[in-house]
């Protein structure tokens, strides 16, 4: 097939003449001389048929498709600047690039890695941007983690890490007096508050704790964990979550568990990775570091041992 996109330089040329409005800052910018701007725009403008640039004084300003054509290339010549830059990064030095989702992130990561940056103080983290539908395939990217279930496809490695284990949570005033909770039915005469992708947790929860009469239907659902456990504080109701998402609220006295009884989900928070790519030194020292990390939380935390219910 005949290839119909011009050379790399032409369109660097032109990117950049585009973004300083000026064939001169470009050529200083590229480190070339301005009649090497001029012709490699030239050369583009022959290639495409039209005319990139119109003059006004001595600023070169993009014409009507000029600019339609900077908005359909600019992306993917960031695309190919960043992923280049990110390989030479990774040839000459430690670097780790990862994908997290922002509530583990910030509640259960963040916490913890200063101890694996103690641990091995030559690796420099790199976090990517956190997509939903990413199809864990990005080469600049080592490894992901990810909430989902056994089994996972056959190209993905996947190492179970935390997240299986819900638990209910109230306000601590909710646990004291003559209205306490104390047992799981007790529960389902408070308002229940849901996260928006998982409606079904209170229900499964409630028919696990052997709770026969039907669950109540949630009176507010919200898509963030934050959320949902900032509406448990200001007393909108009751909740269920992950446990590793609420350690610190928990430590601090905000909310708490007022039945010790927790129910194991099949779904988990999962460390991914392409079965088929080789595993560096940077990602086998992150996976061991994270998964005793999650060991431990896992021993700090098992299901039933306080306040066991008959």
């Amino acid at each position: 097939m005949r290839i119909q996109s011009p050379s790399l330089s032409e369109l660097h040329a032109f990117a950049q003449a585009a973004r300083l409005g000026s064939y001169t800052l470009a050529a200083e910018q590229l480190s070339v001389t301005q009649g090497a701007i001029s012709r490699a725009i030239a050369r583009l403008e022959e290639h495409l048929g039209f005319a990139l640039f119109e003059r006004q004084g001595r600023r070169s300003v993009l014409s009507t498709a000029g600019r339609q054509y900077l908005d359909a290339i600019g992306p993917a010549i960031f695309t190919i600047e960043s992923a280049t830059a990110a390989m030479r990064r990774r040839r000459s030095g430690r670097q780790l690039r990862l994908s997290v989702p922002p509530t583990l992130f910030s509640h259960w990561l963040i916490p913890r890695l200063p101890d694996f940056t103690a641990r091995h103080p030559g690796t420099v983290l790199s976090f990517a941007p956190y997509r939903r539908d990413d199809p864990l395939t990005d080469p600049q990217t080592d490894a992901w983690v990810r909430i989902g279930a056994d089994p996972w496809p056959d190209q993905l490695a996947a190492d179970y890490l935390v997240g299986q284990d819900l638990v209910p949570i109230c306000r601590p005033q909710d646990v004291e007096g003559t209205q306490a909770i104390r047992r799981p039915e007790d529960l389902m005469a408070r308002p229940l508050l849901a996260h928006t992708n998982y409606p079904d947790n209170w229900a499964r929860w409630f028919s696990k704790m052997g709770c026969e009469d039907l669950c109540p239907a949630p009176v507010a659902d919200f898509e963030q964990v934050t959320l949902l456990v900032q509406a448990v504080i200001a007393g909108m109701g009751v909740a269920v979550v992950q446990r590793c998402l609420i350690e610190e609220d928990l430590a601090s006295g905000r909310i708490v568990v007022p039945v010790q009884r927790a129910f194991r989900i099949e779904r988990g928070y999962f460390l991914c990775r392409p079965a088929q790519r080789p595993t560096s030194a940077e990602l086998q020292d992150f996976r061991h570091w994270v998964l005793e990390q999650a060991a431990l939380d896992r021993a700090a935390q098992p299901l039933g041992t306080t306040a066991e219910l008959p």
